[in-house]
């Protein structure tokens, strides 16, 4: 599973996702948007063109991508199938 989180340097929620996935031992690639023009490119490509952050994309194993907008802690849980 490969797990990309597209953020900015000043993003509270994007702190607080990064934080719930540290803390639950789970990897995943940062990518800052506010730094990085190709990583905004390729994260509006991913969004269609939406801007917020937090945006992180999961894909899965098999190939199946998931794409979550903000700090949706159900949505994570229930994407990595996480417990809570």
């Amino acid at each position: 599973m490969q797990i990309i989180v597209y953020s900015t340097t000043t993003c509270p929620y994007c702190r607080m996702l990064k934080d719930y996935l540290g803390a639950n031992k789970i990897s995943y690639i940062e990518k800052l948007v506010d730094q990085d023009e190709v990583a905004k490119n390729e994260m509006m490509k991913e969004s269609s063109g939406f801007l917020g952050v937090p945006f992180t994309v999961i894909v899965k194993d098999d190939g199946i991508k998931e794409t979550v907008l903000g700090f949706d802690k159900g949505k994570i849980n229930q994407v990595l199938q996480i417990s809570q």
